[in-house]
């Protein structure tokens, strides 16, 4: 009796464990996933690989209504899926649609019977099987390509980000803040500041058309060709004309760059700048107005040669510039209805504050506005800020604590933290 008790009481012991595992195997499974990611993939995902699949087939009239728009729809979603695949793997998929439908109105089969035995065999469960072991081959084939295309990818966006700033120029009586965000791997956005031999600090901030690779290898182009022009002018006439050269020769009639380059002097504050194309940055100045700065203008490699205007401010003690991209103002909604747009920035930087304060109060209201989508164009920031000198008798009488965690830039420009929130809070 205790040897057949024994199995159950094992096995039941076993169970728990089962259970246990099956529980992790379904929490890893499924980690990440959340309601709107399921509704996202049934009404955007599912209607945009629609648009992909179908762009190259869908010169016809679609029909208005019944059932022939649903085979109409059917039959370019057929066309699209089967030519974006190589000529073997779309044969492989006919072959599997084909055995689906064998398997669904075929009533084929095996019948053998004799006095004492009958043999009946079905081939509807081998048509079945045929057709998804061929799909789920053919999943496998194309997984396999996409993870090698994510690897490149990676390469491309390490690469990539290895031209972007990391360590900013320290520059005495000035701050900056600046992130980036890319909508794909790869992306077209571009900035730089560098600290020229002469003193002078030059600042560019660019956006190449398209997205993706594409803009990717057009955002290397302008890094290459902007060094090579700093060392020979940095002037702004001088390294907008070198690389809109390189752009009109290099590139298609669909690739061009919009710019805003320019060349501050530290000691007096004296910007020169051209916007070729760019939207205008703002400049706050140390009484709360904004101003643009920017006259409009056509992007580089648009056609050659190009007239620029370059044009001349001064950054007073207390003045913030910010510099960004059009992914910012342009961004939608949840709803894909309404836009970021130029008064909620100008409305962040009018209330002012440390760069780093005024950049994460766009940042914050942007991410509220967009509602958790993700991104389809790509972000950068850039904020850059002269202070007002210290009060002498202030530092004697209070001398700076260096373990107070609290930043020094916020109380040497307007504080506005509370106000920040308000008006973030009310976008």
């Amino acid at each position: 009796m205790k040897s057949r008790k024994k199995p159950k009481e094992a096995k039941r012991q076993r169970s728990p464990g089962t259970v246990r595992r099956l529980h992790t195997f379904f929490q890893e499974y499924t980690e990440g996933l959340s309601s709107r990611d399921l509704q996202r993939l049934f009404d955007r995902d599912a209607a945009q690989a629609y648009q992909v699949l179908t762009r190259e087939h869908s010169q016809e009239p679609e029909p208005k209504r019944g059932l022939r728009r649903l085979f109409f729809r059917a039959r370019l979603a057929f066309l699209g899926l089967s030519y974006k695949l190589t000529p073997p793997r779309r044969l492989l998929f006919g072959f599997s649609l084909v055995a689906f439908f064998m398997g669904l109105f075929s009533d084929s089969g095996f019948n053998y019977s004799t006095q004492g035995l009958r043999i009946s065999i079905q081939f509807t469960p081998f048509w079945f099987s045929l057709s998804v072991g061929s799909l789920i081959f053919l999943l496998a084939l194309e997984l396999v390509d996409r993870v090698r295309v994510r690897d490149e990818l990676e390469v491309a966006r390490e690469l990539q980000d290895d031209l972007l700033p990391h360590n900013l120029p320290v520059v005495p009586g000035y701050l900056f803040a600046h992130s980036y965000r890319t909508a794909n791997e790869v992306g077209g956005d571009y900035y730089d500041l560098t600290l020229l031999p002469d003193g002078r600090l030059s600042l560019m901030m660019a956006d190449a058309s398209g997205h993706g690779m594409a803009a990717g290898l057009v955002m290397a182009i302008a890094n290459a060709t902007l060094k090579t022009a700093q060392d020979l002018d940095p002037t702004p006439e001088r390294v907008l004309a070198l690389l809109n050269r390189t752009l009109c020769r290099t590139g298609t009639n669909r690739t061009f760059m919009s710019v805003f380059y320019a060349v501050l002097n530290p000691q007096t504050g004296e910007i020169d700048y051209i916007c070729a194309g760019h939207p205008f940055p703002l400049l706050r100045r140390a009484d709360g107005s904004v101003e643009e700065l920017g006259c409009g203008g056509f992007p580089l490699g648009i056609r050659e040669p190009l007239d620029f205007v370059r044009r001349t401010i001064r950054l007073d003690p207390g003045d913030l510039l910010l510099l960004y991209t059009d992914g910012l103002p342009e961004a939608l909604d949840a709803q894909g209805r309404a836009a970021f747009g130029y008064e909620r920035i100008q409305g962040v930087v009018e209330i002012g504050g440390s760069p780093q304060t005024v950049h994460d109060g766009i940042l914050q209201s942007f991410d509220r506005h967009v509602g958790g989508e993700p991104l389809r164009d790509d972000l950068t920031l850039l904020v850059v800020a002269r202070l007002p000198p210290l009060p002498q008798q202030s530092s004697l009488s209070h001398p700076t604590d260096p373990s107070d965690p609290t930043d020094p830039s916020d109380s040497l420009l307007p504080p506005a933290t509370a106000a920040l929130s308000e008006a973030t809070a009310g976008s």
